[in-house]
């Protein structure tokens, strides 16, 4: 196994983990997301709390299946697809990334 293949191992694990601890506390694991703990208390209940922890989990499960793609493709084919998979991710996280919470938070509004 080259060191591609352990990287792109441990970050799906890691996703993966994350995405079990989303899905078993459902509705409560959205207080584990940093931007919606800085929401005042009284506010956070105005949030469908159970939409926002599923589309984390999924989000954790897209993630964790690219980086088993590309350790399977690193693997297999060349080391470089490990590269790949990191570039994709990286324009998934970037893509989901908010610098304020409301506009972060503002579809799960009930």
């Amino acid at each position: 196994m080259n060191t591609a293949t352990f990287i792109c191992v441990v970050f799906g694990i890691v996703f993966g983990l994350l995405a079990a601890v989303f899905a078993m506390l459902k509705d409560k694991a959205a207080i584990l997301l940093n931007g919606f703990k800085s929401i005042p208390k009284e506010e956070r209940e105005k949030y469908d709390k159970e939409k926002l922890s599923l589309d984390i989990r999924n989000l954790f499960v897209i993630w964790a299946v690219i980086f088993f793609a590309g350790a399977a493709a690193s693997s297999f084919v060349n080391a470089y697809c490990a590269v790949i998979a990191f570039a994709v991710w990286l324009v998934l996280l970037f893509k989901n990334v908010h610098l304020d919470a409301e506009k972060a938070f503002k579809k799960y509004k009930k």
